[in-house]
Order: C-alpha cells, then sequence, then structure tokens
C-alpha cells in the first residue's frame, strides 16, 4: 500500500467507496463521476501504477479482467454488452495514479471513444 494513494486507501478500507464486488486480489467499486449508467473501477488491492507495469505479471493482468467479467456480470451488462477500459498516463485520461479498469455499460458505445 502507498500512503498517499486514494486507491490503496479504498483498497484497505480506510475511504468509504461503492464496493459492487471484491476478493482477496482486488476491489470493484462505483466511480463517483460516472460516465455511463453503469461506471464501476476495479483495482487490485496491491499498488501498481499502471497497466504499462504488468508486462511481467500476466497472473494479476488476468485477475484483474475476470474481476470485470465478474462485475459486469453481477451488473447485469452481458447481455446488452459492456466496455473494459484503463488509460495509462496523464495524457491518456490517467488521473489516478493505480492501475485501474473501468467497466462500463447501460448505454450505446460510441467508436472512437476518445
Amino acid at each position: 500500500m502507498t500512503a498517499d494513494c486514494l486507491f490503496c486507501r479504498i483498497a484497505a478500507g480506510e475511504i468509504p467507496a461503492d464496493i459492487v464486488a471484491e476478493d482477496e486480489g482486488w476491489v470493484a467499486f462505483r466511480d463517483i463521476q460516472p460516465q455511463a449508467p453503469v461506471h464501476v473501477l476495479v483495482i487490485p488491492r496491491v499498488h501498481v501504477e499502471s497497466a504499462a507495469d504488468l508486462e511481467t505479471d500476466s497472473d494479476l493482468a488476468g485477475e484483474l479482467l475476470r474481476a470485470a467479467s465478474v462485475v459486469a456480470r453481477t451488473e447485469g451488462l452481458e447481455q446488452d454488452g459492456f466496455r473494459i477500459v484503463t488509460n495509462v498516463g496523464e495524457r491518456a485520461g490517467q488521473s489516478v495514479m493505480h492501475l485501474h479498469f473501468h467497466v462500463l455499460g447501460g448505454r450505446r458505445m460510441r467508436w472512437p471513444p476518445g
């Protein structure tokens, strides 16, 4: 855990969040500024800055994608579809420097996204 990291503190239970699902290795909670009717963030409990740091940890990458699927199923998104997004760095839109996957659904998604 990094003491000044917002998401580390949420994962540790120090800051309240609307938890959707969790496991020993990850936590999923509702985004406080949702961009879709369903907008849930999936984060690892360990501090990893971004997806760029996953190149040597395919187990964590796979676990987080599995968690995103669990969230999509829990939120009833499987039938109509959903999007899983992660941003790497400020220029790409990463505002919290702790790896997180956005699970978005409940409306039509457009392409290109940004």
